[in-house]
């Protein structure tokens, strides 16, 4: 199988990444800060160890500011809820994965907040000056990707910054497709938060993610309960990470995280280069193939290209490669409605190829002959 879905997971993982997985489980097996055996000390310096290994890997001086959660999904949700109150007003992009859409609209159709929501511009990013342009005295946040998951196209998140900086309006980013391979330094791009999975850019397990928040920004806790710390009250703690991170995490990928994460960082121009010259080989080569539509003009920003091929639904095109030519893609809507509706392929979404680290140019050529062969049965 040639694997071509990073976006969605990145696969394979490094060896070290299972065998730091495997090795919690074996060697430590204990619930992080909640004993003093040696075994939960262990533990507890794994977490605490990957929160360094993370800081760096973002270039902010405060580990406690990094709040583990499940995935991005879960992140952007602590993000979002923890800071937005009844009557504020909300500002995304049509560029925004679910994560970001469902929780925002669903306080919209609660009639709890204001929404606005922007569509691209023909180069397919969200400028400043629209973001400018709608912000009113009642905006509380912007949330926005800094690559989208359906184009693979960089936000100008830096430009964006500046913007809601002068309007003391907060500041989401959802890094989830550029960790790991594009520089997210959240204090030189001027967000309040950052978001990210573990599972994807830096080639961590699932259910590993985490939140960024700058310091000053008390966000309203998702969920309260034990922490191993402040046991003696019934109310939440007010120290970070604490604050914000109830219930036993997940060790065993936390581990498994930070050595991803440490893999990454040492490598991450090489990982952007190799990907960004994949990429750009099977946007120019899809653009080539008769019959197939690129859903973007230029060539992508991280290593995600989605097109179409003839009348073909994306589910026919990714069903063929994946049992013809034993190439995993994914079609569909990427769980990002809005840049669907925006670029018109709503009905019938559209097939993602997205290289990772561990592809080669081979791979692309093998997919580039096989969406040739199949829009030759294009009538």
């Amino acid at each position: 199988m040639i694997y071509l879905d990073n976006a969605a997971t990145s696969f394979p993982k490094p060896p070290e990444v299972i065998r730091a997985v495997s090795g919690a489980m074996e060697k430590i097996g204990a619930n992080p800060g909640r004993s003093g055996h040696r075994l939960s000390l262990a533990a507890g310096r794994v977490v605490w160890n990957c929160r360094e290994e993370l800081a760096r890997m973002l270039d902010v001086p405060n580990p406690e500011n990094i709040v583990f959660g499940c995935n991005c999904t879960d992140a952007l949700n602590l993000g979002i809820y923890g800071s937005v109150s009844p009557g504020d007003h909300v500002v995304t992009t049509m560029l925004e994965h679910n994560s970001v859409l469902r929780p925002i609209n669903g306080m919209v159709h609660r009639g709890e907040i204001t929404w606005t929501l922007l569509a691209p511009d023909p180069s397919g990013v969200v400028t400043a000056e629209q973001v400018a342009a709608v912000i009113t005295p009642l905006t509380r946040l912007v949330v926005i990707n800094h690559a989208s998951n359906v184009v693979g196209l960089a936000q100008p998140v830096a430009d964006i910054a500046r913007v809601t900086r002068r309007a003391g309006v907060l500041l989401l980013v959802d890094a989830a497709q550029s960790l790991g391979v594009l520089p997210v330094r959240p204090l030189e791009m001027g967000a309040d938060m950052v978001a990210f999975p573990g599972h994807k850019g830096l080639l961590g397990p699932y259910g590993t993610g985490a939140l960024w928040i700058r310091s000053g920004l008390d966000l309203t806790p998702l969920k309260e309960g034990g922490t191993g710390s402040s046991s003696e009250s019934m109310l939440q703690p007010d120290e970070m990470p604490e604050a914000l991170e109830s219930g036993t995490l997940n060790m065993a990928g936390i581990a498994g995280l930070m050595v991803g994460t440490r893999y990454v960082r040492i490598r991450r121009q090489e990982i952007y280069e190799h990907e960004k010259s994949l990429s750009d080989a099977m946007w120019e080569g899809l653009r080539n193939i008769h019959g197939v539509s690129v859903l973007t003009g230029r060539p992508p920003d991280v290593g995600v290209v989605s097109f179409n091929v003839g009348a073909f639904t994306s589910g026919e095109v990714a069903n063929k490669l994946d049992t013809r030519f034993e190439i995993a893609t994914r079609g569909g809507l990427h769980c990002a409605p809005a840049i669907h509706t925006h670029l018109g392929t709503l009905d019938r979404g559209a097939v993602r190829a997205s290289v990772g680290h561990f592809n080669t140019k081979s791979d692309v050529d093998a997919l580039l002959a096989a969406v040739s062969e199949i829009a030759r049965e294009v009538s």
